[in-house]
């Protein structure tokens, strides 16, 4: 596969929003060389923040796998990618996600977004036997959310992405540079992204308790709330200076907005999910300033696509050409997605080998736009770690807000651009 320039992204980006096959011109080989990728999205909804970009990343894959046909058992073959969009809800995922299965007859299938989508696709694809690659969720929320244990790992489906270990790092550090009273206030939603977070034995509660910090727990809130009075009341009893949870976009702009009126406002806020994406920020405004969260992709990381040779810098420049918007952490880890496709296609003597597509995921070391990824490495089969800094919401120069980099500890390969500030 040749690499192409950035020029390829351009233009296209409508055609990326309907839910159909990517146009692919036919390669050299027979007709009936082709590979089916399937590509849930939540394209509406409440995570539709997560999948603002997979639009513009659809048809740039579709116009890069045109000119650089995939060669499987030396033969090239088209790509038609088949975008469904999950509407947010978990039992959709499901459903679109066998329909690709069944009624499309894709080769692989990629999932974003969280684990509610992701969780879900990956269980159809398991029981289906189709290969799966998930990413942009936490890998315990995606492994021991499906019922993974280490000693009976995935054969079929795989994730890339940060653990809560890494989020815990990252937070502990941010909020050390603080100076509070290491109350720590929890905004946990019941969702699997909730459950997993709190979770007393491999959540958060021991992993901050052991840094000095006690977590306030109100309990578990309904997705979709509109009431959050009883977490403040709880967090402002307890003088919880340090926020964190892990919310949806719009039950965290709901809660930040009733925390402020009825009189809480902690010395640092770390808000998992909630406040990753451009847009939610501009929706709170103001008091989102220094608002803290993880940080697992931007145009700052020195790292570049095996596929187009793009830098981050480079990606995220291109989608803001080609869309007029910000760029948004999910946008390298969509990328990604077809960085691994990819790579596991060339290293198969056939489409069909589903066995031999997912043998090649599990064993695959690929430098991407998003970090090295090593498969083989765990924590568990099926898993590759990439990696995660701390960044701060801060007024932009040629935005509203931008965010920030200002932790690295675990990562000093990345750079930061600014230190911790309170809020």
């Amino acid at each position: 596969m040749g690499a192409a320039g950035v020029g390829v992204f351009a233009g296209g980006f409508g055609a990326a929003c309907a839910s159909q096959p990517q146009p692919a011109v036919p390669a050299a080989g027979r007709p009936g060389d082709v590979i089916r990728i399937g590509f849930v999205t939540p394209e509406t909804g409440s995570l539709a923040p997560y999948g603002e970009a997979d639009g513009f990343v659809a048809t740039a894959m579709g116009q890069f796998f045109a000119a650089n046909p995939i060669v499987v058992g030396g033969r090239p073959h088209r790509v038609e990618i088949i975008k469904r969009d999950c509407q947010s809800d978990a039992n959709r995922a499901a459903d679109v996600a066998a329909g690709l299965v069944l009624d499309d007859g894709v080769h692989l299938m990629l999932v974003s977004a969280t684990s509610d989508t992701a969780n879900a696709v990956s269980d159809q694809c398991e029981a289906a036997g189709l290969p799966c690659v998930a990413t942009a969720a936490p890998w315990q929320s995606w492994f021991y959310g499906r019922g993974g244990r280490p000693q009976s790992p995935f054969a079929w489906t795989h994730l890339f992405s940060w653990g809560l270990e890494d989020a815990q790092a990252v937070y502990a550090d941010m909020w050390d540079q603080v100076a509070t009273n290491r109350m720590a206030g929890a905004l946990w939603p019941n969702d699997t992204d909730g459950l997993a977070w709190g979770n007393p034995d491999i959540g958060f509660p021991p992993a901050v308790a052991q840094r000095g910090y006690t977590i306030v727990d109100p309990g578990n809130y309904t997705g979709g709330s509109q009431d959050f009075s009883a977490q403040i009341a709880a967090f402002r009893t307890a003088a919880a200076e340090v926020l964190l949870g892990v919310p949806n976009p719009a039950d965290f702009a709901a809660f930040w907005r009733q925390a402020s009126e009825n009189g809480y406002r902690p010395r640092i806020a770390t808000v998992g999910r909630g406040i990753q994406f451009p847009a939610t920020v501009e929706g709170i405004g103001q008091p989102a300033v220094n608002l803290a969260t993880e940080v697992g992709w931007s145009p700052n990381h020195p790292f570049s696509s095996s596929l187009t040779g793009q830098s981050a810098a480079d990606l995220a420049g291109a989608y803001t050409s080609a869309t007029g918007r910000q760029w948004s952490q999910a946008l390298g880890f969509a990328h990604a997605l077809f960085e691994v496709a990819a790579a596991a296609f060339a290293a198969v003597g056939s489409v069909e080998d589903r066995k031999g597509i997912a043998d090649a995921i599990a064993g695959m070391r690929l430098a991407t736009v998003v970090g090295p990824l090593d498969f083989t490495a765990g924590p568990v089969r099926g898993v590759a770690k990439t990696p995660l800094v701390g960044g701060q919401w801060r007024p932009g120069t040629t935005t509203p807000y931008e965010l920030v980099i200002v932790s690295n500890a675990q990562h000093p390969e990345i750079p930061v651009a600014g230190t911790v500030e309170p809020l």
